[in-house]
């Protein structure tokens, strides 16, 4: 059994994105097994993926560079590993990956495509192209390994009974997040024939859906008052999910689900597209020449309007369902 310490600390939705390709993965080479080093919190989106052990840790225990080396000394006494894939390759994680080759272990890390990602989000450039999906860029650490991985990029429903829409408004960054306003609306239009579950975290986004629920008719917010295992377990169950471009997309493909995605400043061309998602159910602007803008949605409007947010016109979601 060959075993690969893999590291990926966040965001959110990159860490769910990890799942599936290690499902993947691991059937298609099933004398492998991988520990999963995240924040505790993630733990759930890998529990039913057989071959992975989950190691949960606190970051805030393993500061600086005396902090990350006792964390890598940790780890190869806990598991033993035989090769390193660092799947972040950020500050912290090249630390780690020094530590390990200085110790002689292998260590293979992503690809992340800077370069490419930076030319594309250039409000400049005006031939846009498909970048690497970011699941393609995890399957090729473990393809550089010597490992053969083929990903099938299909969802696979855990659930059978399938009911209901769920709705996720909200996002880290305003260039990711259509207009509340708009969002509301559509709601109201959808609800009339359709269960519509809220999902969301935080206080002011839990106020902000329990408002919702008591305004809109057969709507039901779930904000705040699962926990990530039950959260999961209720995406599985629903016919379809509408996000932005944020984690519960990702949370979607990992359940199986089909999801209607959102795209502002960002765009699927940076590769972030849920697994398995369809192209056809992504929703944008597009014949915006600035877009995209950025990879992440966290930087400001060049033109100060947000045009590939406010001039999103809800009926093309709703077309969708």
């Amino acid at each position: 059994m060959t075993r690969i310490l893999a590291y990926r600390f966040s965001a959110f939705g990159d860490v769910a994105m990890t799942a599936p390709v290690f499902r993947e993965f691991l059937e298609q080479n099933p004398d492998v097994e991988i520990v999963m080093v995240s924040r505790s919190n993630f733990e759930n989106l890998f529990a039913d993926i057989p071959n992975v052990i989950f190691k949960g840790i606190n970051l805030d225990d393993y500061k600086g560079f005396f902090g990350l080396n006792r964390l890598a000394n940790e780890l190869i006494k806990e598991f033993r590993p035989d090769l390193i894939a660092n799947l972040h390759d950020v500050i912290r994680t090249k630390i780690l990956d020094k530590i390990y080759r200085r110790k002689g272990f292998k260590v293979f890390k992503i690809n992340k495509g800077k370069e490419e990602k930076e030319h594309l989000t250039d409000i400049w450039n005006l031939n846009k192209v498909q970048l690497k999906k970011t699941t393609e860029r995890y399957a090729d650490v473990f393809r550089e390994m010597g490992f053969k991985v083929k990903l099938s990029h299909q969802l696979r429903p855990t659930s059978k009974n399938k009911s209901g829409i769920g709705f996720a408004p909200f996002a880290q960054h305003k260039g990711k997040m259509l207009p509340l306003e708009k969002s509301y609306e559509m709601v109201r239009i959808l609800s009339q024939k359709h269960k519509i579950y809220f999902f969301g975290g935080g206080k002011q986004e839990t106020e902000t859906l329990e408002r919702w629920e008591r305004e809109i008719p057969n709507t039901q917010s779930l904000s705040g008052k699962l926990s990530l295992k039950e959260e999961l377990n209720k995406i599985s169950e629903l016919e379809l999910m509408i996000s932005m471009d944020s984690a519960n997309m990702h949370l979607a493909s990992l359940m199986g689900t089909r999801c209607v995605s959102i795209w502002g400043s960002t765009h699927p061309y940076a590769g972030f597209l849920g697994f398995g998602q369809s192209e056809d159910d992504v929703v944008q602007v597009k014949d915006l020449t600035c877009r995209p803008c950025s990879v992440f949605g966290d930087k400001e409007c060049y033109r100060g309007d947000w045009a590939c947010l406010e001039e999103l016109d809800i009926q093309k979601i709703i077309q969708k369902i």
